[in-house]
């Protein structure tokens, strides 16, 4: 089997899955996004799956297409890409398959946006449809804030500020749940915890081991299945506990990173990885 990672960096996560597939007796190639100039309807990169790590959301996007196109397995799929790396594609694949989320409103316009703030009800959050490792987000307690806010979005314009993404403030205990998922299993979690309403690892939360109840089975089970269109995939999904007990999903990554997640857990994620997009492969052969 011929398999590949795109990247245009090499960071921890890809050392340790290039390691990973060395291991397992098949080295992967490295397929740097910015060295390919590829011909629409002749591009036949000489690979049997992709696995898409790129720092790049738009990047790694476009480049899914190309591979699919060009009859390469991929992971994750575009679709489920696609969906992913747009919160509000995935708050309306997690609600037509009735998981539970925090309530969302999309606004057009700054007007519209403060009706559906005061619909949902003080203090809300504010968050970029396309965004990762919790940049611009902003926490809304009062009228005066979100007023600021719009403001401050409609003069920055942009795809990114036009469209507003509005959801509930959970009020959840310093922390909340990272769950990674491989085909639909839930293979371990961890807790972030941090004083600060963001818990973020990369905005300084801590990682501890958060066991995997059959509650985060289910749920995340269904999130994967409901971004991925039934085909599940390689995912990390952010999870809030609510203060009624039920855990929502805020969040579904498709190139998440790992580093703080295999010591605190003591599972072998890259492996894991590994592994599956070799079963993938190896399915595709058998398939074609």
């Amino acid at each position: 089997m011929k398999i590949a990672i795109l990247c245009s960096r090499v960071r921890v996560e890809e050392k340790l899955l290039f390691e990973a597939f060395e291991t397992l007796g098949a080295p992967a190639l490295r397929i740097d996004e910015r060295e390919i100039a590829a011909r629409i309807g002749e591009y036949a990169p000489q690979v049997d799956l992709l696995l898409e790590r790129s720092i790049s959301a738009s990047a790694g996007l476009v480049a899914l297409q190309l591979f699919e196109a060009a009859g390469v397995t991929t992971l994750n799929t575009h679709r489920t890409s696609e969906t992913c790396a747009d919160k509000i594609r995935t708050s309306i694949a997690l609600a037509r398959a009735g998981v539970d989320q925090p309530r969302t409103e999309i606004a057009f316009s700054t007007d519209a946006a403060i009706e559906a703030i005061e619909r949902i009800g003080y203090p809300v959050v504010m968050k970029p449809p396309v965004g990762s490792w919790g940049r611009l987000l902003a926490r809304i307690n009062d009228r005066d804030a979100a007023e600021a806010v719009l403001e401050h979005k409609e003069v920055l314009g942009g795809v990114g500020h036009n469209i507003y993404y509005i959801q509930e403030f959970i009020e959840k205990p310093q922390r909340d749940i990272r769950a990674f998922v491989i085909g639909s299993e839930t293979i371990c979690a961890i807790y972030r915890t941090s004083p600060h309403w963001i818990t973020n690892t990369a905005r300084g939360g801590v990682a501890t081991n958060c066991p995997v109840t059959d509650e985060i089975t289910d749920i995340c089970r269904r999130a994967a299945l409901a971004v991925s269109g039934g085909e599940g995939g390689i995912l990390a999904l952010d999870l809030f506990e609510a203060p009624d007990g039920r855990l929502l999903v805020c969040e579904v990554n498709h190139t998440m990173e790992f580093r703080n997640s295999i010591t605190t857990t003591g599972v072998n994620i890259p492996e894991r990885m590994a592994r599956y997009a070799l079963e993938q492969a190896e399915a595709r052969a058998v398939r074609v």
